[in-house]
């Protein structure tokens, strides 16, 4: 039997990995996970009422594309929280999660070869979510992968590349705020990385996913920005979750927006490979894209936490509390050698940050880092925070 070899280069998946790292070890303590980021705040209290209410509704089969009140629900929010007005037939798509969205969207928007009639290249943040490589195996484009760093302010300098690869990129991949570190495309970022899109004639595939959690200011969206300079209305197409935001993982709900054409060719193919939410879940989304109250409360408890990190690796060399999103992004000398002095001495399970990056050049910028989910109540993270502290920077 004969497979196919375009997934053959891909490494095993972050947490296998870390398993197989630790696994075989005892911890040091009593155990404590700070790996994935899986929301731990209380969801919305008005949840399970609205499920009962429409329970009926599991015995119809739900619309692919979304029902019109959730679009409606999406495009108020889009519209109050950026400014921007979109039309919710035409140019907003729900999603089973995000991360189906960021995939398909590849293989829908992606051609097969340049204008030049050449590979495709698409532009990938490294470190990265992963599932940005998986979808340029699929659709056969090469993946360049731009390291980032504390000194390139943990974004990517697209613009760096030499006009070569610009020429051939169809798509760049941009995560605002950034997983794992938490760094924030501010305007003129977006604003640079639109005229270099327009100028080289690719989209953007906006991964927003942690938009709405923050120290003080809230990030500026890619649409906004495009809608201010005068983009091409298909240029950026942007990625919403309600799993950080509103504490919901499990409802898998979120949603894509970009311009007509865009949503359009997304549409048609996740009428055949799309898998629709319930819509009893999707009246669970349609209340939670109308309602900032919930929000305000999960991201008020997220700040207490950013300060808690603060004070904890206070004098600890290299810290950088994140601007945003729920993870810390430390420095160590080597990443897997940390999460197993963790691991072995207190019980506390981080991930190495080589597990979220690709080797350029014989070089991972994840190697010297390691990643901490702050998602559990603040009593617990604190106990966790400062046995990493006194374990790794003592």
């Amino acid at each position: 039997m004969t497979f196919p070899e375009r997934y053959s280069s891909l490494p095993e998946y972050a947490f296998p990995r870390l398993r197989s790292l630790l696994d075989a070890h005892k911890p040091g303590g009593e155990v404590m996970h700070m790996t994935i980021g899986e929301p731990k705040h209380p969801f919305p209290e008005w949840l399970p009422q609205v499920i009962s209410q429409h329970t009926e509704e599991f015995g119809k089969y739900p619309p692919n594309d979304g029902s019109i009140e959730l679009l409606q629900a999406i495009a108020g929010w889009l519209s109050r929280r950026y400014g921007v007005q979109m039309d919710p037939t035409t140019q907003v798509m729900a999603l089973n999660g995000t991360r189906e969205g960021l995939f398909n969207a590849l293989l829908a928007l992606c051609p097969e070869q340049t204008a030049q009639g050449q590979q495709p290249v698409v532009l990938i943040p490294n470190p990265f979510y992963q599932v940005y490589a998986v979808a340029a195996a699929t659709v056969g484009a090469e993946p360049v992968f731009l390291s980032t760093s504390a000194a390139t302010g943990f974004l990517p300098d697209y613009s760096q590349l030499s006009p070569d690869i610009l020429n051939r990129t169809e798509v760049a991949y941009i995560c605002s705020p950034t997983n794992p570190q938490g760094a924030v495309a501010d305007r003129d970022y977006w604003a640079n990385l639109i005229a270099l899109a327009e100028k080289y004639d690719f989209q953007i595939f906006a991964d927003e996913c942690y938009s709405e959690i923050y120290r003080d200011t809230p990030p500026p969206g890619a649409l906004e920005v495009a809608r201010e300079g005068g983009a091409d209305p298909d240029r950026v197409v942007v990625f919403h979750s309600l799993s950080k935001r509103s504490n919901l993982p499990g409802l898998r709900s979120g949603f894509i927006a970009g311009g007509t054409d865009s949503i359009r060719r997304v549409r048609q193919l996740r009428a055949y490979a799309g898998a629709p939410l319930p819509l009893p879940l999707q009246r669970v989304a349609e209340r939670a894209w109308a309602d900032e109250a919930h929000v305000s409360e999960n991201r008020a408890l997220y700040q207490e936490k950013y300060a808690l990190a603060d004070e904890v690796f206070a004098g600890v060399d290299g810290y950088q509390g994140p601007d945003a999103g729920f993870f810390l992004w430390l420095p160590v000398e080597d990443g897997e050698a940390a999460a197993m002095k963790l691991w072995t001495e207190t019980g506390v399970r981080v991930l190495p940050g080589a597990y979220l990056s690709r080797d350029v050049n014989n070089q991972n910028p994840g190697k010297g880092y390691i990643r901490v989910a702050m998602v559990a109540p603040k009593q617990e993270m604190q106990r966790g925070l400062v046995q990493i502290r006194d374990c790794l920077f003592k």
